[in-house]
């Protein structure tokens, strides 16, 4: 009986171990159904630590539910406004759901945006009825403005009224739909005097779109799309009076921080944004959240730092914390986020994580100048993910202000923050000249005194003969001077390629080996060169690609230009070709390790002198290619010049060519595999 007993427990110990097993992740996966991104240094999307979890719904007031609602506001008390749209009222409640009243019924038609001051003083956009109504705090209409009479507004321009704030002056700020010329300015008093346009969108057109308009008949112009700035489709403003806006299909431009001037003050990092923007808000750590229509939202630094991406689309299973369409967010003073989704009816709220609360305080004091201070948090959050691009930014920039250099390069490093890493590796070097500027200048003037005193012995005793016989004797070989050959090539190269063409002096095995030369050094600047110039991730290599890229590159360009010049009567053979090319990147060959030291010695004020460096070999390496196809072939300028286009013109169709072999044998591929698995089902069965 004791064994049976035993038994049973140890069953059911299993089966309870086993549920809490699957259980918790479970769990976690209802607390969260979606996953938190940042953007790294690099600008690529990462995942990182969960930042908000789905808090809970509001979805009904008392008794009163939503229909689609368009618009809120939350209060510092925690009193939440909710522009019920489609019932065409505004339902006054608070957090917990609790109703406290109901505003405009009977007055709002089409209401689209509010805006509530914290004294209550609530400010409608409704649409259909053209108008901007205004409530006091018990609900009462107090104020309407109608369509401006301003001549600068428009004289055909319409009014239709769909999002609304107003600064503690009074000012109201409308966006009206289908106005492109910017935000509806309208002062407080004689009835809504019209103050002008302010923040609207710049126009971008591309060159070619210049290009094609001029060259187009008046009929066919007329009939394009006019290049006309877009209409913002949201904005907000925080405590300071800064304006916020978000607008679709405008790229970087999605997000903006406009000053007094209407100037935009924000600049985000590139994809880190949403091409369908809903609403924006600011948080209580000089940072901003926008939504976008389908539910993501995204964190930023009021600088455009991207910090977090999080939220999604509700797929149908009607989980918390994903939305079918959001149309606003609010934040209250706990960092709660609150998303309204119009199809859903309801309010969603997320709660900030500990991650995500250490980083806000750190985020909060470091944009106040309270370096110090920021460090414990930002300790907190490099412990939690040490990764954290932002995270170690901030604390380079602190380290930076405490002149704690060598630290302080070594977290802009992890960061990528180019800027922090050039003004702590200037106060770097500025120091370590101080110390030893005395050293190198006396170094200096021994080197010079000790060069000056064997170049007497030399005249005298000869005691550089052995030194310079050896010189002679590696000079002397075949090899070695065919290598050699690229120096008088850079400088002379019309007789250059004669000596390649006629006098034979290159070789295939000496343009191999400076191939490989070349290989070499690309190599070493690609992934070892100065922090500033470096353009591929830390500890990722890929150097058989490279090789073999550099290869492929090499054969089609040379097959390519040597079919041009057969079919074009030049007199140049394959192996001259070859040569010719290979010794045209002679400045590649002597001043990129010149420039690989350079670029780990510059600051971010003295990297011209790398661009321009990098600027003039480049054109003197074309400059010698074009010589040596002239040259090589026997052209005129007009003729080497028709070869290149037709060789440019042939390497593109190879390519063209490869790509479809690629896709037509990749078809084969698959439909092979896909008949050899229902002959094995077909067998087996």
């Amino acid at each position: 009986m004791n064994k049976k007993v035993r038994k049973l427990f140890v069953s059911l110990l299993a089966l309870l171990l086993t549920m809490g097993f699957f259980t918790e992740p479970v769990s976690a996966l209802a607390d969260s159904p979606y996953k938190t991104y940042t953007v790294d240094g690099y600008g690529s999307v990462i995942e990182t630590q969960t930042a908000y979890l789905p808090y809970g719904t509001l979805n009904k007031f008392g008794d009163e539910t939503l229909k689609a609602p368009t618009d809120f506001t939350i209060l510092d008390d925690g009193t939440m406004y909710i522009l019920d749209s489609g019932n065409k009222r505004i339902i006054v409640t608070d957090i917990e759901g609790n109703l406290h009243g109901i505003i405009g019924e009977g007055t709002l038609v089409n209401p689209k945006g509010m805006y509530v001051t914290e004294d209550r003083t609530c400010y409608v956009a409704d649409r259909d009825a053209r108008m901007v109504w205004v409530f006091d705090k018990d609900g009462n209409l107090i104020q309407s403005y109608d369509r401006p009479t301003e001549a600068m507004y428009g004289e055909t321009q319409d009014y239709l009224p769909v999002k609304i704030v107003a600064n503690k002056s009074g000012t109201i700020y409308v966006i009206c739909e289908s106005n492109t010329n910017g935000i509806v300015q309208l002062s407080p008093v004689d009835n809504g005097t019209f103050l002008g346009y302010f923040g609207t969108n710049a126009t971008d057109p591309s060159i070619w779109r210049i290009i094609w308009r001029s060259i187009l008949p008046d009929s066919a112009r007329a009939k394009m799309l006019g290049n006309i700035p877009a209409t913002p489709d949201n904005m907000a403003i925080d405590e300071k009076g800064i304006i916020y806006t978000v607008t679709r299909g405008e790229g970087q431009g999605t997000l903006k921080r406009l000053n007094i001037a209407g100037s935009n003050m924000i600049e985000l990092e590139n994809g880190a944004y949403d091409d369908v923007p809903a609403a924006v808000t600011t948080g209580n750590h000089d940072n901003v959240y926008v939504v976008s229509q389908q539910g993501y939202i995204y964190e930023y630094t009021n600088e455009g730092e991207l910090l977090f991406v999080f939220g999604g689309s509700d797929d149908g299973m009607q989980r918390i914390g994903l939305s079918t369409k959001a149309e606003a967010i609010q934040t209250d003073h706990n960092d709660r986020i609150y998303v309204l989704d119009s199809d859903k009816k309801q309010v969603i709220i997320y709660t900030p994580t500990e991650f995500t609360n250490h980083l806000h305080e750190a985020l909060y004091l470091f944009s106040k100048g309270r370096y110090t201070e920021s460090k414990e948090p930002l300790n907190e959050v490099l412990r939690m993910n040490n990764l954290f691009d932002y995270a170690n930014m901030a604390m380079g920039k602190t380290l930076f202000k405490e002149e704690n250099y060598e630290s302080s390069i070594e977290y802009a490093r992890l960061s990528k923050d180019k800027e922090t890493y050039s003004d702590s590796f200037w106060e770097i070097r500025n120091v370590w000249l101080k110390q030893n500027l005395a050293t190198v200048f006396i170094l200096c003037i021994v080197a010079f005194v000790l060069a000056k005193v064997i170049g007497a012995l030399d005249k005298r005793k000869h005691i550089l003969d052995p030194f310079r016989a050896l010189w002679d004797k590696i000079r002397s070989k075949k090899i070695i001077k065919q290598m050699g050959y690229i120096f008088f090539f850079m400088k002379h190269p019309i007789d250059g390629c004669y000596g390649i063409r006629k006098e034979g002096r290159v070789s295939v095995l000496s343009a191999n080996l400076l191939l490989v030369i070349g290989m070499i050094e690309y190599i070493i600047n690609k992934y070892f060169c100065g922090f500033l110039f470096k353009m591929v991730r830390e500890g990722e290599y890929d150097i058989l690609s490279d090789i073999g890229f550099i290869v492929l590159v090499l054969v089609l360009v040379v097959s390519c230009n040597y079919l041009m010049c057969t079919i074009n009567d030049g007199e140049g053979r394959f192996k001259q070709i070859y040569c010719s090319l290979i010794y045209s990147f002679g400045p590649y060959l002597i001043l990129q390790p010149i420039l690989f030291v350079l670029s780990h010695v510059v600051t971010i004020n003295e990297e011209f002198f790398v661009s321009f460096g990098n600027l003039a070999m480049l054109v003197w390496v074309g400059v010698l290619i074009f010589i040596s196809i002239k040259e090589i072939n026997n052209y005129s300028v007009k003729e080497t010049i028709v070869i290149i286009g037709l060789t440019i013109f042939t390497i593109l169709i190879v390519c063209l060519l490869a790509f479809i072999i690629y896709v037509l044998s990749s078809q084969v591929i698959d439909f092979v595999e896909s008949i050899f698995r229902e002959v094995v089902y077909k067998i087996g069965n």
